[in-house]
Formats: C-alpha cells, sequence, structure tokens
C-alpha cells in the first residue's frame, strides 16, 4: 500500500504575453513540384526559336532543360537549395520573362489501400484513434505514409532483409511480398540450385541450422515484416508501409528471442551476399564485437543499409552504447520509438548524438504468428524507418545506402517530445523523404513559445512510499509546458504526472529524462505529481522553466 503525503502548493504566478502564434493548422503546404524546376514562358519580343541554349541560359541565370517552342516555353533548373519564392521573385523582374511557374507535379487522385484493418496503423496513419491500450493519439504523428503512396508504393525490385526470429512467409498478408529464390524454387530438393553455398533459400536463410528455412517460430521477426511489408491494397488484413517490396527472411534468433554473435555474422553475410539493399535489425545485446562491426561494413561496401532498434532499456546510448544501434558505420541509422502523442516511449533508448530518428513504436499493431497482434518496442519503430528507406530506394533506384540515410534524417518531421533525444529531434516523414523537402517546424512545440525562468524541486532524494504534488499557474496562459533540468525516478514504477486544473491527467513520465520539456497542457495551470512505490527511490526533478502561450 501506498502512503499518500496531500500536499498541494501554489507556486507562483506569471504574467503572459498577449503575442500569438500560427498552429500547424494554418499554414498551408506548397503544391508538390520537380524540385529545382520552373517553366518560364518568355516575353512576347522574344522569339525562342531564334534565341540560343547558351545565350538564354546567360541571361535567366539558369540551366536549360527544354524548350516547347510553340508556346515560347523554356523549362529551366536552378540548385535545389534555391527557396521557390526566391527564385520566383528573381526572375519575374527579368525582363525576358513574362510568366514564370513551379514544373507542377500532378497525380491521380489520392491512393487509398482498401485493406481492413488500416485503421488500426496509428503509425501509418495517425486521425487520433485510439491505440490499444485506449489512449488516443494527436493527429499528423505518423510516418506520412498515405501521403507518400501518392507518389509510391513500393517496388518488387526492393529486396528487405528481415534479420530477426525469421518470417512466418506463408503468412496471408506477407507470402505475396516474399523475395523468393526461383533457382532452388524449380531446382532440385537437397542440392544447391543456384549454387551460392546455401541450400534450398527459397524465402532466405537460417542461421542457426544453417538450412534454406527461415520460417518463424517466436512471431517477432512476422511482426517487423508486416510492418515494412504486409501486402497492400489487397483487401486483406492490414497494410505495409510499402504494398509491393520483397522481404527476405534471415533468421539467427530462435524460438525463444535470442541468438549468438556467430549466427548473426553468418545472417547479416547471407543478405549481404544475397542483393538486400535494407536491412531490418530490431535487436540487441551484448558488448562491443569487432567481428559484428566487420560483417556491418561488408554490408555497407554492397550498398546496404542496416536499420537499427536503439534498444529498449530507457538508456542514453551516447554515454552506454547499444550495440548494434552505436556502431559508426556509415550505413547504420539508429531508431527510437514514440508513441501516438508524439513522445518519446518510456523504454526506449535515446541519444542525441548516437540515435538518428524516431517511429512509431507503442502498440503497433502487425502480422504474427497467429494472425494480428499490438507490440510495443523499438524494435517496432525500426521496420517504419525500413519501410520508407524501402519506399525511397523504389523510387530512386540510383539513390546508396548512405545517400538514403542522410535523406531520411534531413527530411525527419521535428516533435517537440524528441528534443535532445535523437540527433534529428524528429519522425521519419516517408511523404517528406520522397519529395526531399525539409517538414515545417513543430509550432506546437512549446521551445517555441514564450517562457520565463521558474524553479521548482522535489525532494532530492524523494522517499519511498511518496506521494507530492506542485501547480503552477500563468495568468491568461491557454496552454502551459514545464522543462525538467534534471529528472530521474526509479523507471516504470515511480512516476510524474502532468495534470490540468480539473485533475485531468495528460502525460506519465518515468526513468531518465533529463534536460526534457514536457508535452503541453491546456489551461493556465498544471498539476505535477510525484508518486514513487515502496521499494528504492531515486533524484526526483527540477523544473527550472515555465514555457506557455
Amino acid at each position: 500500500m501506498f502512503q499518500f503525503l496531500n500536499k498541494f502548493l501554489v507556486l507562483g504566478v506569471l504574467a503572459i504575453s498577449t503575442t500569438t502564434q500560427a498552429s500547424t493548422k494554418d499554414i498551408a503546404k506548397e503544391p508538390e513540384a520537380v524540385p529545382g524546376e520552373y517553366l518560364v514562358k518568355l516575353s512576347d519580343h522574344i522569339n525562342l526559336k531564334g534565341v540560343s541554349v547558351e545565350s538564354l541560359s546567360e541571361d535567366l541565370h539558369s540551366s536549360i532543360k527544354t524548350r516547347i517552342e510553340d508556346q515560347n516555353i523554356v523549362v529551366i533548373k536552378r540548385p535545389v537549395i534555391e527557396k521557390q519564392s526566391s527564385v520566383m521573385k528573381s526572375l519575374k523582374n527579368n525582363s525576358l520573362v513574362k510568366t514564370i511557374e513551379p514544373n507542377y507535379i500532378y497525380r491521380i487522385n489520392a491512393v487509398t489501400a482498401n485493406d481492413p484493418l488500416l485503421s488500426k496503423l496509428w503509425g501509418i496513419k495517425n486521425l487520433g484513434q485510439q491505440d490499444a491500450e485506449g489512449q488516443a493519439g494527436l493527429t499528423g504523428i505518423d510516418i506520412g505514409a498515405t501521403e507518400a503512396w501518392n507518389i509510391q508504393t513500393g517496388s518488387e525490385n526492393v529486396v528487405v532483409a528481415v534479420i530477426d526470429t525469421g518470417v512466418k512467409h506463408n503468412h496471408e498478408d506477407l507470402s505475396a511480398n516474399m523475395w523468393t529464390n526461383e533457382a532452388e524454387l524449380t531446382g532440385e530438393t537437397g542440392v544447391d540450385d543456384d549454387g551460392n553455398g546455401y541450400i534450398d533459400d527459397i524465402h532466405g536463410y537460417n542461421a542457426i541450422t544453417n538450412k534454406g528455412d527461415p520460417m518463424d517460430d517466436h512471431g517477432h521477426g512476422t511482426h517487423c515484416a508486416g510492418t515494412i511489408g504486409a501486402r497492400g491494397n489487397d483487401g486483406k488484413g492490414i497494410v505495409g508501409v510499402n504494398w509491393n517490396v520483397k522481404i527476405m527472411g534471415v533468421k539467427f534468433l530462435n524460438k525463444d528471442g535470442s541468438g549468438a554473435l556467430e549466427d548473426a555474422i553468418k545472417a547479416i553475410d547471407y543478405a549481404t551476399k544475397n542483393g538486400a539493399k535494407i536491412m531490418n535489425n530490431s535487436w540487441g545485446g551484448g558488448a562491443y564485437s569487432e567481428l559484428l562491426e566487420e560483417a556491418i561494413q561488408r554490408a555497407n561496401s554492397a550498398g546496404a543499409l542496416f536499420v537499427a532498434a536503439a534498444g529498449n532499456e530507457a538508456n542514453n546510448n551516447d554515454s552506454k552504447p547499444s550495440y548494434p544501434a552505436t556502431y559508426k558505420t556509415d550505413n547504420v541509422i539508429s531508431v527510437a520509438a514514440i508513441d501516438n502523442r508524439g513522445q518519446i516511449a518510456t523504454f526506449s533508448n535515446y541519444g542525441k548524438k548516437t540515435v538518428h530518428v524516431a517511429a512509431p513504436g507503442v502498440n503497433i499493431y502487425s502480422t504474427t504468428l497467429k494472425g494480428y497482434e499490438s507490440w510495443s518496442g523499438t524494435s517496432m519503430a525500426a521496420p517504419h524507418v525500413s519501410g520508407v528507406a524501402a519506399l525511397l530506394a523504389a523510387e530512386f533506384p540510383d539513390m546508396s545506402q548512405v545517400e538514403i540515410k542522410k535523406r531520411i534524417m534531413e527530411t525527419a518531421k521535428p516533435v517537440a517530445g524528441l528534443r535532445n533525444k535523437t540527433s534529428t529531434r524528429a519522425i521519419a516523414n516517408a511523404y517528406s523523404a520522397l519529395r526531399n523537402e525539409r517538414a515545417p517546424a513543430d509550432l506546437d512545440d512549446p521551445s517555441r513559445w514564450a517562457n520565463k525562468e521558474f524553479k521548482v524541486s522535489s525532494p532530492h532524494p524523494y522517499r519511498e512510499s511518496f506521494k507530492q504534488s506542485y501547480t503552477i499557474k500563468v495568468d491568461g496562459a491557454k496552454e502551459i509546458a514545464v522543462y525538467f533540468e534534471k529528472f530521474k525516478t526509479e523507471n516504470k514504477f515511480d512516476t510524474v504526472t502532468l495534470s490540468d486544473s480539473n485533475g485531468k491527467q495528460f502525460e506519465v513520465y518515468s526513468g531518465n529524462n533529463d534536460d526534457m520539456i514536457s508535452s503541453a497542457v491546456p489551461g493556465d495551470s498544471v498539476t505535477i505529481t510525484i508518486k514513487s512505490d515502496s521499494s528504492e527511490s531515486d533524484y526526483g526533478f527540477d523544473v527550472t522553466k515555465v514555457y506557455y502561450r
């Protein structure tokens, strides 16, 4: 039983600025256009047929891509780093230019998959629906997959290796997207028909038995495979980030979910030798291994991206590396997990230097041995990023693994809950990645609001079986967030809860959350409640600033 110390302290009143900021809903997205390309209709006194490409390029300070002579139009190319508005303004003032427009892209009406369980996939499309635990999400906290599908839905030419517990390759939602070694499929049983050193490796490889059947006997690998590439628009079950893709099952983890270094190396080498462009690695453990790093380097030399789950220990990977996610090989991209409200998952490892991006990883619905289930972990986050990488590989076949990693990082969507948790402070976003555009700033990020210093602390350390509440009030505020300079509680068992003036809970934090801005609480006050169990205690928290709008 807990012993409660019901103290309620009003700690201060702050003045609030009358300045308001626009919501993200007020900012319209620029229409899609070919990056760096514009159509220029020349002035009436110019006859395009009589003008050389060289002189026109010089006069327009642009390279000429094509000419539409009958309409007196040229298509020009400018550096993609130039802002569209700057190019338009500059050329409108050029005496040779009558009209200039971006080279807009037109597509068929929005593509929507007909898979009946799509609404359960908040990581694919977050409309504020509840997850498996009943928590309502925040609209837009997802990877932008449905928007991306208007551009690319995947390609059978892209091979993604799921290096894991195997894949149930006869699952109704996966079988059509499984990688198939045709030489072995049509060859003789018990014979290495294609001469690649592996016998009967029809859908992949089992490194534990050194045989060709990677059938999943746990479910973890199958769950990861569904997020990457459950067959889309087939009227069945769910849909993966890719409707079409080739999933290579590579098993080195056993039915208990564990595996040895020797088999991990064999698994990575198999995927490398057999043409995997992307490798999903939702596993970790052990100390630094030079031999494992060398296997990842071999994958890098072969042009494969190595997507790695950051780990589930609520650990800072900057100070305590987690492998394989923290290897510094150029092709490694490390992925943290977020929930459907944009907060880093309580279990997720993080690191503002060593963890690159985040992705949905809490209550993720996907394929399993028994059908479909919701699982949580950075294991579930990594496949979302592998899926985005596969879409990029389908749209840009010549893009290298390092370029794919860079594109994912540079176009990730900023989210307040990831401040100082990943190097990008952002969620991977398929739509922005395909368009090669930086996602807009998160105007709902409290770090962009008015703020003032304000100090309140729990006891250091707090006691066992302890509960205490503190209230911060800001006159006239519509939303409030607090900055925890230091925050450390016994993970999962001792909690800090944020509530509004009516007692409604909005967030619950636990573990190590130093240098964190909380999510916003509506109204002019926020109540912070720390509660511990009867076992060990820890530091507690220090609030040093309040943000408000």
